[in-house]
């Protein structure tokens, strides 16, 4: 049985706390070392045999610490994760990846020279939904696809003290679920030959809370929309093809399920009672509609393929060539916003 690896997780914020640490420390072969964190009571009484830290510094020069998990505001993931990997340390950074393609290209860089993996968190590439749409796609059952609109809404009608809803470097939902609908697109489509991006900060004050892109593939496009105003939510997924469509209420249960303290493993875990509906056209030329049940999501599966990753045997979940990828869609959307044109790719 190979050696256990241990991680230490920098920051104990929301991604930190509810994410990194319970995923940490339910996945085969990690174990959680340390936290670096000002919360040190906070920590402790969670995990009271996890060592705490008050400098990023003091898990950089800990040999006993094989790899770091970034998990603090995005405009520090770029300078800490390079400072982890000139520490010798595997990186694993919570999206995005950087502030812009520049610093994630450096990132690669330096992790190449000194023969560390780098990755990133892109965790929704394991949510039920998306799992058994990829399914779908992958057997054909939609036939070729039209229109993919995927929505990530939310009501919180007033702006939060707290720096994702701020203005600021990294800030603001295009960074904060951008990289998750983008990721989800690329994963299923590849990268499009261009994308159209809006941004607007509708609740006054604060950063960009509402966003509406559009992914231009050859005869498809996909539709990709979040805002904080929404009290009645659209679908999460609406996806239209030659065969049929797909469309999903709803979305993965794991955020809430660890937010609520429940854990990976547990009964239950990862299993979205809101089944699909799919609708298709029989023999007959009749539309038929009927549930679809969910394949279960397991954000675990990004743990697993890092720990895989630094011990040689696979790929992380993310490649490097996907991280940089994304970081450029990231910033062609923040071009087209700016200047409200199409931006080719």
């Amino acid at each position: 049985m190979p050696s256990p690896i241990n991680l230490a997780v920098i920051g104990y914020g929301l991604a930190g706390r509810v994410f990194h640490a319970p995923l940490i420390r339910h996945t085969a072969g990690l174990v959680l070392h340390s936290v670096v964190t000002s919360q040190h009571s906070a920590v402790t009484a969670a995990h009271p045999d996890v060592r705490v830290r008050a400098a990023a510094d003091a898990v950089f020069d800990d040999p006993e610490v094989h790899a770091v998990v970034i998990a603090t505001p995005n405009a520090s993931h770029a300078p800490l994760a390079l400072a982890a990997l000139q520490a010798g340390k595997h990186v694993l950074v919570d999206k995005p990846f950087a502030l812009d393609a520049l610093q994630a290209e450096a990132l690669v860089s330096v992790a190449e020279a000194n023969a560390r993996v780098v990755t990133v968190f892109q965790n929704r590439r394991f949510d039920a939904d998306f799992l058994t749409l990829q399914a779908l796609l992958a057997r054909g059952t939609l036939g070729d696809i039209a229109e993919c609109h995927v929505h990530f809404d939310r009501f919180r009608p007033h702006v939060r003290d707290r720096w994702r809803e701020q203005e600021g470097p990294g800030s603001g939902l295009w960074y904060d679920l951008g990289p998750h609908l983008l990721d989800q697109m690329l994963t299923l489509f590849g990268c499009p030959r261009a994308i159209s991006v809006d941004t607007d900060c509708q609740r006054g004050g604060g950063g960009v809370d509402w966003f509406h892109a559009v992914l231009h593939y050859p005869r498809m496009r996909a539709v990709l929309h979040a805002g904080s105003l929404v009290a009645a939510p659209p679908p999460a997924f609406a996806v239209h093809g030659r065969l049929g469509s797909w469309v999903k209420q709803g979305r993965d249960v794991q955020e809430a399920q660890l937010a609520a303290g429940r854990r990976p493993g547990d009964a239950g875990w990862g299993v979205d009672p809101q089944p699909g509906l799919m609708t298709r056209v029989d023999t007959a030329g009749a539309l038929q509609a009927e549930p679809l049940e969910n394949l279960p999501g397991d954000y675990r599966a990004v743990y697993a393929g890092f720990a895989a990753a630094i011990r040689g045997e696979a790929a992380p979940v993310v490649t490097v060539d996907q991280a940089l990828l994304l970081m450029r869609l990231l910033d062609a959307g923040q071009l087209s916003a700016r200047e409200g044109r199409r931006v080719a790719l």
